[in-house]
């Protein structure tokens, strides 16, 4: 009963504390996670001492770190996932390195061993997936090609978090103690687990999320998606694998799914008041006692790590392309910390690689430095970037609700033909997009263009997606393009959508979608191409123009007779070869019959 009772009155600190600090955090333009923070610090044991079992609230809290990461693996189909393998394993890869050398050659510099500052390097040089992923999605980062870089770097983190727990022992000299046989043990046990994650998420996820939602009870499908992830991390967890890694993974397998949304739907409150509470325990965990006695020593490590790491991811930054003004926020997030520090430092000292006051010093910095980077954050908004807009309009975002009768997203070279032709009807159109070059470029020519992402449901609520009449989807991304349809439909059903496909494949997922009115965005320019050849060649106009047009029809017509069985490669193969065979034979005997007909006419 007492357990009960303190677990109740503890619940009721942290939502208290959480439900003061975080609204007035935003109000002061210093973001939720400082809110949180200060919360943690506030009723932690150096606050007012209303909660003492830090660690215990820290490792339940951890679980919103990984249903963030199932979340965001939901986002990534397989087949974008793997267009991602370059960057994740070769900017990831070059961050830790860099950062891991660079960190490991200063340690050394300072007289430690190499045993120690090669763990002191690889902790270090990890960064909050919690904290980068939570404020990327705050800007609406994640589409931008920052975010998806910070992304990348994130997951190849996560992934290398499994070979720094595999070398602590080998380091502490513990290495004689394990067998070869054991360690080969372990080795199958990873793959083993790895592999029931990946052929259970193809073979039985789907099926048993279908029976369960047949049960058409909402509240046994929370369960069963909660209890999935559990289900995964915990299975992770048996085998020293990231808890974050394997939720991911699980994510990515469903993100073809068609219970995707309501997924997502379900899990987003719970990822969300858990994260909040994985920073208050982060809060309460800082150590002022160890700040105050090491008060110089603590600044001085964590001014040197973070100059270090940003020096590096600065570079890398400037390597892959980023934008200018994106490059000081992303590599700020990245220079922080990381929340897994925590467990690479307290395994260290189990292992005795570092010793326990070394590993304490170590997370009080990593901790410092997530208190820290907000902070920071703020600092930049106001004083670096407002630099990078010098000379520059400011762009106008949506703040009074819309009534145009169409909405166009994305204002490229397809949505700028659509915009041009309805206002050139007379046709009001409300036109989003999110990359702030293109906006000045339109805006120059006397275009407006509002800077928002449409796939965010509140801006197409401003838009007006609640009067409008059409939706035009215009975006270049696929992976957008099918959340604003998503949405669209959810939320919006009156909207008659009209969308632009990159290829057949995102035609058919439109098609999927319930989308009818799907334009290939190649197709017609192509056509007209094709036409003028025949012309070139000889085809007199009336002729090449019946042509293009009767292969118009029949592609379409193809099309749609492939589109039931897209999801059977063989026989979509076999529908198209029959189709062209078919097409060729028919405009042969035409050829035939024309010839004929010139030798009639010729006699």
């Amino acid at each position: 009963m007492e357990h009960a009772s303190s677990w109740l009155t503890n619940s009721l600190v942290y939502l208290a504390a959480a439900v003061i600090a975080v609204p007035l955090s935003r109000y002061l333009g210093l973001g939720s996670i400082i809110g949180y923070l200060a919360a943690g610090i506030a009723i932690g044991p150096w606050g007012l001492g209303l909660v003492s079992n830090v660690q215990d609230i820290l490792h339940f809290a951890e679980f919103g770190v990984v249903l963030m990461l199932f979340l965001i693996g939901l986002e990534l189909e397989p087949r974008r996932l793997w267009s991602l393998r370059r960057p994740i394993f070769g900017w990831g890869s070059a961050q830790m390195l860099g950062c891991t050398a660079l960190l490991c050659a200063a340690a050394m510099a300072t007289g430690l061993t190499w045993q120690v500052s090669l763990v002191a390097a690889l902790g270090l040089a990890l960064s909050s997936t919690a904290s980068a992923l939570q404020t990327m999605g705050e800007r609406n980062m994640l589409a931008t090609s920052s975010g998806q870089a910070g992304f990348s770097i994130l997951l190849f983190q996560d992934v290398a978090a499994i070979p720094i727990l595999a070398l602590l022992p080998l380091l502490g000299g513990l290495a004689d103690t394990v067998t070869g046989g054991s360690r080969w043990l372990e080795a199958a046990k990873i793959l083993a687990v790895v592999a029931s994650i990946v052929v259970g998420g193809r073979l039985l996820l789907r099926p048993l999320l279908r029976w369960i939602a047949k049960s058409k009870t909402p509240e046994i499908f929370t369960a069963a998606a909660l209890l999935l992830v559990l289900a995964i991390a915990a299975l992770m967890q048996l085998v020293g694998l990231s808890m974050a890694l394997g939720a991911f993974l699980a994510g990515v397998l469903l993100a073809e799914s068609e219970y995707r949304r309501e997924l997502e739907t379900d899990i987003e409150p719970f990822k969300g008041l858990l994260l909040g509470l994985f920073f208050i325990a982060v809060g309460m965990s800082i150590d002022f006692g160890v700040l105050r006695e090491s008060a110089a020593l603590m600044a001085l490590l964590v001014l040197a790590f973070l100059t270090l790491k940003a020096s590096v991811i600065w570079g890398l930054a400037r390597a892959m392309g980023l934008p200018s003004q994106e490059r000081p926020v992303f590599t700020l997030l990245l220079a922080q910390g990381g929340e897994f520090a925590f467990v690479v430092f307290q395994a260290a000292a189990g292992a005795d690689v570092l010793a326990p006051q070394t590993a304490s010093l170590l997370i009080g910095a990593v901790t410092v430095s997530l208190l820290l980077s907000p902070l920071l954050l703020v600092l930049v908004d106001r004083l670096v970037l407002p630099r990078y807009a010098r000379g520059r309009r400011t762009l106008e975002e949506i703040s009074e609700p819309q009534q145009a009768p169409v909405i166009i997203a994305g204002f490229g070279r397809y949505g700028q033909i659509v915009g041009r032709l309805l206002a050139a009807e007379g046709i009001a159109a409300t036109v989003l997009d999110h990359d702030a070059d293109m906006i000045e470029a339109a805006r120059s020519f006397g275009y407006k263009v509002f800077y928002g992402d449409a796939s965010r449901l509140d801006l197409l609520r401003t838009a007006g997606a609640h009067t409008a009449k059409v939706l035009v989807i215009a975006v270049d991304d696929t992976a957008q393009s099918l959340k604003i349809v998503d949405l669209a439909r959810e939320h919006f059903p009156q909207l008659t959508v009209v969308a632009r496909a990159r290829d057949v494949t995102h035609w058919n997922e439109l098609r999927d979608r319930g989308v009818m009115r799907v334009e290939r965005e190649l197709f017609e320019s192509s056509l007209r191409s094709g036409r003028t050849v025949l012309e070139v060649l000889g085809f007199a106009p009336h002729e090449a123009r019946s042509q293009a047009m009767r292969f118009r029809r029949h592609n379409l017509q193809l099309f749609e007779q492939m589109y039931p069985h897209h999801k059977d490669r063989a026989k979509t193969i076999a529908v198209a070869k029959q189709g062209r065979r078919q097409l060729e034979e028919q405009m042969a005997q035409e050829r035939a019959e024309r010839e004929a007909r010139r030798g009639r006419e010729g006699t």
